[in-house]
């Protein structure tokens, strides 16, 4: 089966088809203001560079930053109520209550509080009040609010309320798009009801993106499914990309870094990955992208569903070179205009990439229009970058001792063979790596939720985990006699009684082949 993986980032969209594991033809395209038409160029270009027929390609994975811009930018977002089961508990913190407050109002700024949830051994803190839930719609109704999160005190122990309340809202607002909590972030209540309610604000925008995603590859020819990477380095099914577009957040640099562990082969390195705004530094463990082990900030909102671990710095081809009293490069960046405002390309603007064709580092555009740059203005530029992407791996690094750097993107001419002490290597096909870790992912599913072992076994409670996990690696595309648990983690919670346990376990199984 032919693979089509592409990743659209700030600056490029970049494609390959893959046949297994051989790259068979790659493409980078410079962006347009309009994404899709970009993807559907870049299709175009791919499929006929490979002497591909569109019938012949199986799937087609997409990896997308336009659901974190939305986030970022506070554009397309749709007005969410959201709803906390907690009563009489957990209301001295209101939902959204640690927002950025021009984000609470782009999403409407609207909340309710009910009587449910549990204690963290599932005894629950008040029963379900259906009639307060049916007022409550009522509200939402009069408001005119089509997108709802509800979330319950340690609902990912037990879903039941969550699940019950969804159904009568439901059945009181027909045509609610309804997000529960507990699909989607971890135990604490507070970043957990945060990713709720970004997805809620989010699904109009998913079924939009997705929805012209898939009119581009009907538009190249192309009748294969679609999928969307997310930013643990798996897919996920274009409908259910529509129900969790959250999950997309950061997948990006994901893609970037499987994709180098795939060409490198390479299990526990740093990834460097230099775009045309920004440079991305991971860190790779067992091949897989190491999890932020704290809440991630998601447009200034804290977060605790599965994030890598990556820093990000204002550094790209595209980046400004400022000669001033201090010399700056980045964060400014002329992203996708860069092909009509660098030096090289006849534009009045000097970017990294112009340095980095001046120094000889690099053959792009033409060398004639920056050969009179200063020397001394090049030299300090490139200490300047150098620098930044040191400082970058430092933070990175958990060991003093050496480890293989893998540099990948377009972006990656702006670098050298040695990062500080560290040796640093491109692997084949290093500008489209992105591309590759969206082509060869597989298909996940996870769960995280503490168990009262001393009212469930620890082999019952481990194998409910492991039944859950796959269960929704199933349900996200993945074939089910393929499905494999590959992580495991238990952490006995000391502090509780009843020999409580926080199990979180991830199960990853293959795609579907067309």
């Amino acid at each position: 089966m032919l693979r089509i993986g592409i990743d659209v980032g700030g600056t490029n969209t970049d494609a390959v088809v893959m046949d297994g594991t051989r790259v068979v033809e790659w493409v980078k395209m410079n962006n347009s203001a309009d994404i899709t038409a970009g993807i559907t160029a870049a299709l175009h270009q791919l499929l006929r560079q490979a002497g591909v027929e569109a019938t012949q390609i199986g799937a087609v994975m997409i990896g997308t930053t336009q659901f974190t811009n939305a986030v970022v930018q506070r554009r397309d977002l749709a007005p969410v109520a959201a709803l906390r089961l907690c009563l009489p508990a957990a209301q001295s913190l209101p939902p959204m209550v640690d927002w950025p407050e021009d984000l609470r109002e782009a999403v409407g700024n609207c909340w309710f509080l009910a009587h449910g949830g549990y204690e963290f051994d599932g005894r629950e803190i008040a029963p379900l009040d259906e009639a307060e839930l049916r007022g409550i719609a009522g509200q939402i109704r009069d408001r005119g609010i089509d997108a709802v999160a509800i979330s319950a005190v340690f609902s990912p122990i037990n879903r039941e309320m969550e699940q019950r309340a969804a159904d009568i809202l439901g059945n009181e607002l027909p045509g609610a798009q309804i997000t529960l909590s507990e699909e989607i972030g971890r135990v604490g209540l507070l970043e957990r009801e945060n990713a709720a309610i970004l997805n809620a604000c989010l699904r109009p925008l998913g079924a939009r993106v997705v929805d012209a995603f898939t009119r581009a590859l009907a538009g190249a020819g192309i009748e294969a499914p679609l999928y969307l990477t997310q930013n643990d380095g798996t897919l996920m099914a274009a409908d259910y990309a529509k129900r969790f577009p959250v999950l997309t957040f950061a997948s990006g640099p994901t893609n970037s870094m499987r994709g180098a562990a795939f060409l490198s082969g390479l299990q526990e390195a740093l990834v460097v990955d230099i775009g045309g705004t920004t440079t991305d530094v991971g860190a790779l463990h067992h091949g897989f992208p190491r999890e932020a082990g704290a809440a991630i900030e998601v447009g200034g909102v804290r977060t605790n569903f599965r994030m890598p671990d990556v820093l990000s710095i204002g550094l790209g081809g595209g980046s400004l070179v400022q000669d001033g009293a201090t010399l700056t490069v980045g964060p400014q960046s002329v992203g996708y205009k860069l092909v009509e405002e660098g030096l090289v390309f006849g534009g009045q603007t000097l970017t990294a990439t112009d340095v980095a064709v001046a120094a000889g580092m690099a053959e792009i555009g033409d060398a004639e229009k920056v050969r009179e740059l200063d020397a001394s203005l090049v030299t300090r530029t490139l200490a300047a970058i150098s620098s930044m992407v040191e400082v970058a791996c430092d933070r990175m690094l958990l060991t003093p001792e050496p480890v293989p750097v893998l540099v990948v993107g377009g972006g990656s001419i702006l670098v050298g063979d040695k990062i500080g002490v560290l040796s640093a290597t491109r692997p084949p096909y290093f500008p489209v790596a992105n591309a590759v870790g969206a082509a060869i992912a597989q298909i996940s599913g996870e769960i995280d939720r503490v168990y009262a072992l001393a009212e469930l076994p620890r082999e019952q409670a481990l194998a409910d985990a492991k039944r859950q996990a796959t269960e929704r690696a199933v349900e996200a595309g993945a074939v089910a006699d393929s499905v494999e648990i590959v992580e495991v983690e238990e952490v006995p919670l000391a502090y509780l009684p009843s020999n409580a346990t926080r199990i979180r376990v991830k199960a990853v199984g293959d795609l579907a082949r067309g």
